[in-house]
């Protein structure tokens, strides 16, 4: 028997498949719990990697893959085949190609710089040239990049969802920490990437959890507010049922009581929804008596949480009006979507479409799966594909929008804040659209019809199941000349990233820390001594 693993490196995290190459079977999935690097999204990535140095961003990655294929539970002297998926950034680190490109937009930055774009098409590798611990001779498949911010995870979203092939207007997109989407409209694709935040992978939720075993995914309504847990197999299941105007206590307890441990971005978007359907949610702050819902099991949301998920609705909402507007179409003519990743599977797609995650015109919803990892096994059955994934990539190239110089994005973005934060109303964010010359916001109207294609995230686990890998990362350390020891800077740590020794040691766990994202750390030190910059990694 021969092997081949295929990979899927998000921003989030990675996740894994062993297949037989002889029979095409996947037999086993593995997925770790975040991802190895400080930071909550691709450019908290991407400054760490220009700040440390391209070599041990690599390697630090590499550390990471290598305890993924390790736990796939095959003779790793048996493969002959690696695949693999995603960004391009993530893409970039785990070929050891430079990043600097990606980090700057403008080509007069670029050019004062000296940075040159990198190819990044499709193409046959070395995977032990690359860092993994596999046989001399086994092959690396990597899928091409679209454009500089759209990768091979959004040419997946479009081919493995039927979107290419949709006659209709269409919309995909892939919701994670970095959303990608894409319209279509006839014959012409426009692209687009939204830093969305970490919050749609249930990270920088003080309950957050990535979606695995024990993960609160949805609140369905059953005469009260029933949580959904995901089980061993990452199947919702029914957990206990409440009523948030009341609080606390469950009216009636579920088959998955007791089992849930944290709640997913698509259980974070549920809560959202819930506070508008019941009212709670005002100006920036959950009405409840101590101001959080209480969910199954201890886990709650509070007003920060459901603001960290209202910056991931804008995001999205102000990418997906920035392809309309460039599109040169309204709302009302885009009513098909697609809805890729782990967030796109588990997530109520009405709801979504209540708070601002779809289109409110979508009339026709289909909800797909990873569509990343199923693009990696993919290449591993066939792979001449190759060859027909860079056709499509290279036919789709001439409309890509920046988002981040967007005058679009911005000013939608903008009234996204203020509507969630500040209460300001639909009516008025539509006028203000008008003064720029920007469509309307449409309420969403009447039921679409939804359908699931995939009932979980990742559709086929193999054989012999899911294993989670927690121990990834690495650590960053250092003294800092002045300081107390005061621990200010571990308290105020959000993720429990950073502890400090007897000696004043600092130690900063990497696959815990936010990052640039953060920087609560330093910002809190009284003698104002601590700086991130300084902490050296321990190889």
């Amino acid at each position: 028997m021969t092997y081949g693993i295929a990979l899927d490196i998000g921003t989030s995290g990675t996740r894994g498949h062993a297949v037989d190459l002889d029979s095409g079977k996947i037999l086993s999935t593995v997925v770790t719990e975040c991802h190895p690097l400080p930071g909550a999204n691709v450019m908290d990535h991407l400054t760490f990697c220009i700040n440390v140095g391209n070599d041990i961003a690599h390697r630090i990655l590499m550390d990471t893959q290598n305890k993924v294929i390790k736990s796939l539970g095959i003779d790793l002297h048996k493969v002959e085949r690696v695949s693999i998926c995603g960004n391009p950034i993530q893409l970039s680190l785990f070929q050891g190609i430079p990043v600097d490109d990606l980090a700057f937009a403008g080509e007069n930055a670029k050019r004062e710089r000296g940075i040159v774009d990198q190819a990044r098409n499709a193409g046959v590798f070395s995977a032990v040239d690359v860092g993994l611990d596999v046989p001399d001779g086994t092959e690396l498949y990597v899928p091409p990049a679209i454009r500089h911010e759209i990768g091979a995870d959004a040419l997946a979203m479009m081919y493995k969802s039927g979107f290419l092939e949709d006659d209709r207007n269409c919309m995909v997109t892939d919701y994670g920490t970095n959303a990608e989407m894409a319209l279509k409209v006839g014959d012409e694709i426009y692209t687009g990437s939204a830093a969305a935040g970490p919050a749609m992978e249930g990270q920088s939720i003080q309950c957050g959890m990535l979606a695995g075993p024990g993960a609160i995914s949805d609140l369905e309504y059953d005469v009260g507010w029933r949580c959904s847990v995901l089980d061993e197999n990452i199947t919702p299941q029914k957990g206990d049922k409440f009523n948030f105007l009341i609080q606390k206590e469950p009216l009636e307890e579920g088959p998955m009581h007791g089992k849930a441990t944290g709640i997913t971005g698509t259980g974070v978007i549920a809560a959202v929804a819930v506070a508008q359907y019941e009212r709670l949610w005002n100006k920036g702050k959950l009405t409840t008596d101590d101001g959080l819902l209480h969910l199954q099991d201890n886990v709650t949301i509070s007003s920060k949480d459901i603001s960290e998920a209202a910056k991931a609705i804008g995001a999205m909402r102000a990418g997906h009006f920035c392809l309309l507007e460039h599109a040169g179409i309204k709302f009302a003519d885009m009513k098909v979507m697609y809805m890729c990743g782990a967030s796109g599977t588990y997530v109520d797609a009405l709801k979504a479409r209540d708070v601002g995650l779809i289109p409110p015109s979508s009339t026709e919803i289909y909800q797909y799966g990873n569509t990343s990892l199923s693009l990696a096994t993919d290449l591993l059955r066939d792979p001449e594909m190759l060859d027909k994934l860079q056709s499509i990539a290279d036919s789709i190239r001439a409309n890509h929008i920046m988002f981040a110089q967007d005058k679009i994005f911005s000013q939608i973005y903008l009234q996204e804040l203020s509507y969630w934060d500040e209460g300001l109303s639909l009516a008025q964010y539509n006028a203000n659209n008008a003064l720029e010359g920007i469509q309307e916001l449409p309420k969403p109207r009447g039921r679409a019809s939804v359908h699931r294609i995939a009932t979980r995230d990742i559709q086929d686990l193999g054989e012999r199941g899911l294993t989670i890998i927690h121990n990834i990362g690495t650590q960053l350390v250092g003294k800092m000349e002045g300081c107390t020891g005061c621990g200010k800077c571990v308290k105020e740590c959000p993720e429990h990233a950073l502890s400090i020794a007897e000696d004043k040691t600092l130690t900063v766990q990497t696959k815990n820390c936010l990052g640039t994202a953060c920087y609560r750390c330093q910002m809190s030190c009284p003698a104002k001594v601590y700086q991130y910059n300084k902490l050296q990694l321990v190889e």
